[in-house]
């Protein structure tokens, strides 16, 4: 039986449980490099309730290393940026521990090749492995771009300084890296125009859906009362761009619906509901549920998803998990960005505030499925066949094309 080699892997986040964009990425990357190598793995755990699942990444490891990370003080310690002139992204997740242990592996010669997930955690990558490889997902300068006109001063200052910082250090490491990944080819893209330099090694690795376990096909008990039409949000509630999507959809889109529909019910399911979250079930017709066991009941029983996103990067698996329940799902260009569908069959792409409130209406009248968006999903979301494409990143001497494969010409 041949001995695996080594590979660290480090993540900003703790890789389970795949409950939300971010962790799903990378448990499914996780899994599959463990497939092929003894896998190191070193993250954060920002959330007290996730230190119950580190048993079971075991399966996946040969080691495990988990930090904690408490928010509140991660903050304050991102304002030493201020001084040093780095984005403040980079010394929210410093970690003298987290940087020694991967040093130590390195030098031992446990791993010799290395996968970062999230640009944060390039700076804890040893320059000494044979094949560092980035999952940077999203360029997320570009998230703190679009923030800044959204706030006043001085947040407004501050997002604009961390758009700028943290786009000269994501130009750096993608120069530094062996190969960058990004979760789309727009992603991808947009990372290329800003680096050309680093064209031939920035790529698209898409994400996939578990279509068996996101299937339509299931029984799943109805949560809705029976005198609504559900219109369902799913997704973390305490992340700012869910937030504003929610407040701008309840505020301005549903009052219009709720008048031409009045059976409609905006549900908002997802975990951490903040207070302005939670403000917004004071409206006739809106319910917010915090966290629930299985998104599939209220995304099988609903007469359509919304994603009204107004600022957002990469793929949104919102979108994703509503397609590949045949959901009709409603969207802003921002939470189509990425997604390999077709506006008008598989989704339904609304430009304004009034395309939103016509598109939703119109779905609670007819109350139809949408199986064709589960054929996209099915073409394109396969997560097996999407992580194939990783593993060449990881030889001794890839083709410098091969982090493009994904991406049409």
């Amino acid at each position: 039986m041949s001995v695996k080699e080594g590979l660290l892997f480090l993540a900003h986040r703790i890789p389970f449980p795949p409950n939300k964009g971010d962790k799903i990425r990378s448990f499914h990357l996780l899994r599959h490099l463990g497939t092929r190598y003894a896998v190191h793995l070193g993250a954060f755990v920002d959330d007290p309730d996730d230190w119950q699942y580190a048993d079971a990444l075991k399966p996946y490891c040969a080691s495990i290393k988990l930090l904690p990370l408490q928010p509140r003080r991660a903050k304050l310690a991102s304002l030493t940026g201020l001084f040093t002139g780095q984005a403040l992204t980079l010394p929210y997740y410093r970690s003298r521990e987290l940087r020694h242990w991967a040093a130590d592996l390195a030098d031992s010669g446990k791993v010799t090749r290395g996968l970062a997930f999230s640009s944060a955690m390039a700076q804890f990558m040893p320059a000494k492995l044979s094949r560092r490889v980035l999952d940077m997902v999203d360029v997320d300068s570009d998230k703190w771009s679009q923030y800044a006109p959204t706030q006043r001063w001085p947040m407004s200052w501050l997002y604009a300084r961390e758009g700028r910082k943290l786009a000269a250090w994501e130009a750096q490491v993608a120069q530094d890296f062996d190969a960058t990944l990004l979760v789309s080819c727009d992603e991808a893209a947009l990372l290329q125009r800003r680096v050309p330099q680093a064209r031939h090694k920035i790529g698209a690795f898409e994400n996939g859906v578990d279509a068996d376990y996101f299937s339509p096909a299931r029984d799943y008990p109805d949560p809705y009362p029976s005198d609504v039409l559900g219109v369902v949000f799913t997704g973390a509630m305490d992340y700012w761009p869910n937030v504003d999507a929610v407040s701008w959809f309840a505020e301005r889109v549903f009052p219009a619906i709720r008048e031409a529909v009045p059976a409609a019910q905006f549900t908002i399911v997802g975990s951490r509901p903040t207070e302005p979250v939670l403000a917004l079930a004071r409206q006739p017709g809106v319910v917010v549920t915090g966290s629930v066991p299985d998104v599939r009941p209220w995304l099988a029983h609903a007469a359509c998803a919304v994603a009204p996103l107004r600022i957002a990067r990469g793929i949104q698996n919102k979108v994703l998990e509503a397609m590949a329940m045949a959901r009709p799902v409603v969207v802003t260009a921002q939470a189509a960005e990425g997604i390999r569908a077709e506006a008008g069959r598989d989704f339904l792409l609304a430009e304004d505030e009034a395309g939103l409130a016509g598109a939703v209406i119109a779905q609670l009248q007819t109350r139809a499925s949408c199986p064709q968006a589960r054929a996209c999903i099915l073409a394109h979301y396969d997560w097996a066949r999407n992580l194939s494409m990783i593993d060449a990143l990881f030889d001794a001497a890839p083709a410098a094309s091969s982090a493009l494969e994904t991406c049409p010409a």
